[in-house]
């Protein structure tokens, strides 16, 4: 293959604004005997940092279901296999769930049937067996994945809401910290995620919709209780918020006001100048007044209905990796929880509006059952809806003004709107 040309290709390169100057093969190791594990590595035009990605490879392309790439790593994570490459070493772990989801594994893994998803950009999933679900991270990131380790953590502290860690994958090169390659979880049947089944809530019957924003309220009060219940894990703290960081809070979310400015023109542009003071004084007052009752703690990072799965049980959460665009540093830091209420209420006001003006229901009070969702989930995520809440929610809306402009400007109005409705008096 090209790898140039074949990799700016791909769902999974993340850097598609910048243009590749080369692509070379730093790395190579054996998964079997017909699948290699090959890393590459990406150099720019821009001279900015590289990056490097895992592709595994049967012959020269990619393999496809059913030639067992995907059932190899589950048998590797169940020996606990460590596999040496030319420059580095790929290390294979498993949780006892394995065992759990699938008796014998390494005997039983090989027979699985591999299904992969066609909807990830990031990375790849694929269905074994429909028991179990491996997701390959594409972009190898030196240090701790936040999926991984949240995983990990949920299942110590007893916490169901979320698929169970059955094993992973690193990579380790030379002179480099350790780089998440894979997870591997229970798969979960789904009727799809929280985003599709709200929808479906508001086309057939709005009330039901009302009662699904109350369980994901109890669903994300359960998550981050659970993300505190081990105190003696200093990496999932619980603490009062410093002024250092409630600062950065408010500089943060100016800064994402002046972005979202800066990516309009014309009567958008205008109608983000006019609110923009009342804005900033919306931010200056709540992160103003946020003292040491605020405190910070390992939260999701990127919680909005995408990121749930509609169960015969009820929702679970899925994907704690956070952002991917933000360093991993600062996905892994202790953040407000409010960031993760804001996420979620940003995702009803965009189910709300989308129904509105779509075909869901003639005549739709988009206002009027978002008042009443917000108010369900409020209630059982512990009523944490407050003006400190509210700045995270125009503070997420501008940064959502911004995505929009740059990339589907047929939805800037819906941030806008919510903007202009959250600055009011």
């Amino acid at each position: 293959m090209e790898l140039p040309d074949w990799i700016v290709w791909q769902r999974w390169f993340r850097a598609k604004a910048r243009p590749v100057a080369a692509v070379r093969q730093v790395d190579e190791a054996p998964l079997t005997d017909a699948v290699r594990l090959i890393i590459l590595e990406v150099a720019y035009a821009d001279g900015g940092p590289r990056d490097r990605y895992l592709v595994p490879l049967a012959g020269t392309a990619e393999p496809a279901d059913g030639d067992g790439a995907w059932t190899a790593m589950v048998v590797a994570m169940a020996e606990g296999r460590e596999i040496a490459g030319a420059a580095g070493r790929f290390h294979f772990d498993a949780m006892p769930a394995l065992g759990e989801l699938l008796p014998s594994p390494a005997a039983a893994a090989p027979a699985l049937d591999e299904r992969r998803l066609r909807v990830e950009q990031s990375n790849t999933s694929v269905v074994l067996g429909e028991r179990l679900i491996l997701k390959l991270f594409r972009l190898l990131e030196p240090g701790v994945n936040p999926d991984v380790e949240i995983g990990a953590f949920l299942g110590r502290a007893g916490f169901d809401g979320t698929p169970a860690l059955a094993g992973w994958a690193t990579y380790v090169a030379p002179s480099s910290e350790p780089c998440a390659a894979a997870i591997l979880q229970a798969y979960v049947p789904a009727r799809g995620d929280g985003w599709r089944a709200m929808l479906d809530h508001l086309r057939n019957d709005p009330a039901a919709g009302v009662r699904a924003a109350g369980a994901i309220g109890d669903l994300t009060r359960r998550m981050h209780a659970a993300l505190v219940g081990r105190p003696d894990e200093p990496a999932f703290p619980a603490r009062p918020a410093t002024p250092a960081e409630t600062g950065a809070w408010r500089a943060a979310a100016e800064e994402q006001l002046a972005l979202a400015i800066a990516s309009l023109d014309g009567e958008e542009h205008a109608r983000l100048v006019r609110v923009a003071p009342a804005v900033r004084e919306r931010f200056a007052d709540a992160f103003g007044r946020a003292t040491g009752d605020e405190t910070v703690q390992r939260i999701h990072g990127d919680y909005h209905l995408g990121q749930l799965l509609a169960t015969s049980r009820g929702f679970m959460v899925i994907d704690f990796e956070g952002e991917p665009a933000r360093p991993l540093a600062e996905r892994r830091a202790p953040a407000s929880p409010r960031r993760d209420l804001a996420g979620m209420l940003r995702s009803l006001d965009y189910a709300a509006r989308s129904a509105q003006r779509g075909a869901h229901a003639d005549g739709f009070d988009a206002l009027g059952w978002l008042a009443q969702a917000r108010s369900a989930f409020d209630g059982a995520a512990g009523g944490a809806i407050g003006p400190l809440t509210e700045a995270f929610e125009l503070e997420k809306a501008c940064y959502e003004i911004r995505y929009e402009a740059n990339n589907r400007p047929d939805w800037l109005w819906l941030p806008l709107e919510a903007v202009e409705r959250m600055a009011a008096p």
